[in-house]
């Protein structure tokens, strides 16, 4: 089922409190929603994972000195990062590794503006060190500098675009939702003043509105839009029975959980509606008549979902900081939805056609909660390559928790929507391992993918996750048969989906940022697997294998090359920044005569900013090939290609080098690979 680009078109399926409930009824306090033992625990995820690499797991009150002696020391780290006076550096996230490493999320504000796309991530070693800086945006202190602060467009003509705007989107309020405000617009490329404006009311289809609109201060164009409500599409089977754990005597709220609470807003659009409560402690009865069934599914889910989160990824609760959202059911009337909302830090579920299919399933709260993990992490805006990645975030996790809970009535799998059958012919809303079996997906990047519907371009993410978890091919997973291709026919073997979740969790909490794209998401999760595992680690290979193998950057061992014999390093160098210059080398030996006219030189480089590079092939007898200048405007990330050379003058047998350097300050990377192919 297509969805519009402002809205999320997933909700997953898995089976709710069925009739035996009412006889086993439920318990309180000590009952826990997943056994110590479940497949997907801590250890099982972390096998073979350098161990200082894991997070820590984090109690409320660590987290918060973190976040306390961040904020005590951001304007130093502010002066050692070279931001100029009127930047400021606010606090929103610190992750802390086993070995100490901590990794910092930082908000920027310019002359006291909120600087759009200004994030950056700083990691420090235990000591203090400043190890890497990962930014948002490619814009320079000097251009930000130059921004006027004046506007030359009223408030009112921001305000009147982001009405229209809203109206075109089916949005049917007519005030905004508050006054502009005055930004600093960074996230797509130079610095611009400019206005923000949201815009509240309800969607078309009676989802919350909250369109937040971008206008170019200085001539009142749209620069951006995006929707921060994410909600997904579809109806729901039920669960079998489950334990929950409830308060009192007797309502819906886990006081193992953060407190997290499940309220029934009884066909409500707005509020926080009535926690449920009762006389005993037995919650639905299988069936959708009862308002009791979907709070259960909910609680459960909620459940289930906390616990995934701790247990494996280290993070308690949402925002890591212990407090739990809230869930709200029966939402609307005849509303095929459910969404995750910032502004209430809850999740939201409509009751499906004809109220007869409540929108609460497991894998529908894991999708939901999720959404809140990236808004309180990496921020991925919900538009373009940002916005798939963001929503395949979501999918992504809700298959691992799916496999987490083991639920015997709904064994996990890759596919989203399995049970809802809401395309009314028993076939999924989305398959990790093949997308485009939907008729809409995407399974590979190309060029323009940013530009389709984030339910769409998330295809590729998924089928990348599908790839690294269980490898290309024919397949059964669970009773259930995958045969997943690769865009460049070169087979992936995959390490495992724990691992897979492991890897995207660490990359997602520690790499990527708001408008992180499908490249520097490659980017992050090899540097997130290097970490992990090592950069000479099977792991390693196989997050870019399964990279190439969506047609997102080439493969790190090169694959199998029918055009010669391949000489390689692999040894990771360091790229200093604005220093000398640095050689990856390769010995090459058993060859006769000289080098072809077409020597295939294949580099993979991850670098903040490539264009500070200028990057030679040094021959043996000292011949230098220029292979790419460096230059001021190419602000992307990343040297990932293959250069052909002619060096038929020259001996092909000896040490051939890859010399690179960085002449411009500001931006660090390293020398992943080099390979010769003769």
């Amino acid at each position: 089922m297509r969805s519009t680009p402002s809205r999320r078109a997933t909700a997953t399926g898995a089976l709710i409190a069925a009739a035996a409930l009412l006889a086993a009824g439920v318990q309180t306090g000590t009952a826990t929603a997943t056994p110590a033992d479940a497949p997907g625990d801590t250890a099982s995820a972390s096998a073979g994972a350098i161990h200082g690499a894991l997070p820590k797991q984090l109690s409320p009150s660590q987290r918060a000195e973190l976040i306390r002696d961040a904020n005590a020391s951001k304007a130093a780290t502010a002066k050692e990062l070279g931001l100029g006076s009127q930047e400021k550096l606010v606090v929103r996230d610190v992750i802390q590794d086993n070995d100490g490493t901590t990794h910092t999320r930082y908000e920027r504000t310019f002359s006291g503006l909120p600087v759009l796309g200004g994030d950056l991530i700083v990691q420090e070693s235990k000591a203090g060190t400043t190890e890497s800086v990962t930014k948002a945006s490619k814009a320079t202190t000097a251009q930000l500098k130059a921004v006027d602060t004046t506007a030359d467009v009223a408030p009112a003509t921001a305000q009147k675009q982001a009405l229209g705007a809203a109206k075109a989107a089916g949005s049917d309020r007519t005030v905004a939702e508050k006054a502009p405000r005055k930004v600093v617009w960074m996230a797509s490329g130079k610095p611009q003043l400019a206005y923000e404006t949201v815009v509240g009311g309800l969607q078309e289809d009676g989802t919350p509105n909250a369109l937040h609109v971008v206008t170019d201060a200085t001539t009142g164009a749209k620069l951006y839009e995006w929707q921060a409500i994410e909600n997904g599409v579809g109806n729901t089977e039920y669960s079998g029975q489950v334990t929950l754990n409830t308060s009192g005597t007797y309502n819906l709220t886990d006081t193992t959980r953060g407190n997290h609470k499940t309220y029934n807003l009884n066909h409500g659009s707005s509020g926080t509606g009535t926690l449920f409560s009762g006389t005993d402690d037995v919650w639905g009865d299988g069936t959708p008549s009862n308002a009791e069934t979907a709070a259960a599914d909910a609680h459960y889910g909620a459940a289930e979902t906390w616990d995934y989160y701790k247990n494996v990824q280290g993070r308690t609760g949402i925002r890591g900081d212990g407090v739990g959202a809230y869930s709200r059911v029966h939402y609307g009337n005849n509303y095929v939805n459910a969404f995750w909302d910032d502004s209430c830090f809850c999740m939201t579920y409509g009751d499906g056609s004809g109220n007869a299919s409540p929108l609460t399933a497991l894998d529908v709260a894991a999708h939901e909660m999720t959404h809140g993990v990236t808004s309180n992490t990496a921020g991925l805006v919900y538009s373009g390559e940002s916005g798939g990645l963001n929503e395949a975030t979501s999918d992504i996790f809700a298959t691992a928790v799916e496999f987490y809970a083991d639920n015997a009535t709904d064994k996990g799998d890759y596919l989203i929507g399995e049970k809802i059958n809401i395309n009314g012919n028993g076939t999924p809303l989305r398959y990790q391992d093949k997308p485009s079996k939907d008729g809409a997906s995407k399974d590979a990047w190309y060029s323009g993918i940013g530009n389709i519907d984030v339910h769409y371009s998330s295809g590729p993410a998924n089928h990348f996750f599908y790839l690294l978890s269980e490898g290309s091919g024919a397949k059964t997973i669970n009773g259930v048969s995958y045969d997943s291709p690769t865009s460049d026919g070169l087979p992936v073997t995959g390490i495992g989906r724990d691992k897979a979740a492991l890897i995207w969790f660490k990359a997602l909490t520690t790499k990527f940022s708001s408008n992180t794209n499908y490249a520097s998401a490659r980017t992050g999760t090899l540097a997130a697997a290097g970490e992990l595992y090592g950069t000479t680690s099977a792991e390693y290979k196989a997050v870019g294998d399964a990279w190439a193998g969506i047609n997102v950057g080439t493969r790190p061992g090169g694959g199998t090359d029918p055009g010669g014999t391949v000489f390689e390093n692999t040894t990771v160098t360091a790229i200093p920044d604005r220093g000398a210059a640095v050689t990856s080398s390769i010995n090459v030996t058993g060859r006769t005569g000289n080098a072809p006219s077409t020597l295939k030189v294949g580099v993979d480089i991850t670098h903040t900013y490539r264009g500070d590079l200028v990057i030679d092939l040094v021959a043996p007898d000292g011949t230098t090939y220029r292979l790419k200048n460096s230059s001021s405007t190419d602000s992307a990330d990343n040297v990932q290609t293959t250069y052909t050379v002619n060096a038929s003058s020259n001996v092909a047998n000896g040490t051939w080098k890859l010399k690179v350097q960085d002449v411009y300050s500001g931006d660090t990377g390293k020398i992943n690979s080099f390979k010769l192919t003769f």
